[in-house]
């Protein structure tokens, strides 16, 4: 199993980094460090020339820790995992929970970064990622970290399935303006995902989204709507709605500015301009489908001896 699990059982959608990446990051990052240690050992050459040959040791072993142990150390630590190679080759080094790193765990996986990367020219950390199922040196496996991929292609966005018919337009009426949007992430998250859950893991999580939603609407869940399927015609009707918001924009946008006249009066302009009140009207007015109850309330029961149309959406109809 390669992918990350919190200890909630959540799987997260991080890819670990493999042997190739890894080996490229590691040597831009021993190149600028390379060159920062002889750089800096050459001036201090310059400068100590006059001191005895044990102070020069004492400099020269010194210099070695803090660039080369200390310098890496540090920079993972103040960019949360982020060096410059890892950075180039789009890598980040993070927990196994996949949260961010701190000082302890660069510090454990520098320190064993000289053995196995400097101390044995790389054969170690070689060896240890090809073995280890997610490419983890030994710095890893004692720090508790790993090395994960952060710029990853994106696939084709799925869509959300369609509500059952006999539910369209049917939320009309609901007050959607106090659902967050952690919230509509989460249910898009889960209508798109549905079909690979469990049967029962799914649906919990659809009953109790579907209360969240719910109390944040103040509109309790109809009796005898899945809670699947109330789910996906709430967010149907909110897509519905921004479509209507958006193409009233565009068209007040298209009939340029609205005389104060015509507001007043509440007529048309010789030029054709409709008042922005019936535009609103137009596109806001929800429009109920034949077999809904006659005013579209949310809670409503369904209609008597209304039998629903083949099912398309995946959605089973209510007994």
């Amino acid at each position: 199993m390669n992918e990350l699990v919190t200890g909630d059982a959540v799987v997260l959608g991080l890819q670990p980094a493999r042997l190739p990446s890894r080996a490229l990051a590691i040597a831009i990052d021993l190149a600028v460090v390379l060159t920062a240690f002889v750089l800096i050992s050459i001036g201090l050459a310059v400068a100590t020339v006059a001191l005895d040959e044990a102070a020069s040791a004492a400099i020269a072993v010194a210099t070695f820790l803090l660039v080369l142990v200390g310098g890496p150390i540090a920079v993972e630590t103040l960019s949360h995992g982020r060096s410059l190679g890892k950075l180039a080759c789009g890598l980040r080094v993070v927990r196994d929970d996949g949260g961010p790193i701190r000082f302890r765990h660069a510090l454990v996986r520098g320190s064993m970064g000289v053995v196995e990367i400097l101390g044995t020219f790389g054969v170690v950390g070689c060896i240890a990622s090809l073995v280890s199922a997610r490419g983890r040196r030994l710095g890893d496996v004692f720090a508790g970290t790993l090395v994960v991929r952060e710029r990853v292609p994106t696939g084709r966005a799925v869509a959300v399935p369609p509500p059952p018919p006999w539910l369209v337009g049917r939320f009309a009426q609901l007050d959607l303006s106090a659902v967050p949007d952690g919230l509509w992430l989460a249910i898009r998250q889960y209508l798109t995902r549905m079909h690979q859950l469990d049967a029962g893991v799914g649906g919990s999580i659809a009953q109790r989204l579907s209360e969240d939603l719910a109390g944040r609407t103040g509109v309790p869940v109809p009796q005898g709507v899945p809670a699947a399927a109330y789910l996906a015609a709430v967010v149907n009707e909110r897509q519905a709605r921004d479509i209507r918001r958006v193409m009233a924009a565009a068209r007040r946008g298209a009939q340029g500015p609205v005389p104060p006249s015509a507001v007043r009066t509440g007529g048309f302009q010789p030029g054709g301009v409709a008042r922005p009140a019936e535009d609103a009207a137009s596109a806001t007015v929800p429009t109920a489908p034949s077999g809904t109850s006659p005013a579209g309330t949310p809670g409503g029961p369904l209609p008597t001896g209304f039998a629903p149309p083949a099912e398309t959406t995946g959605f089973a109809p209510p007994a």
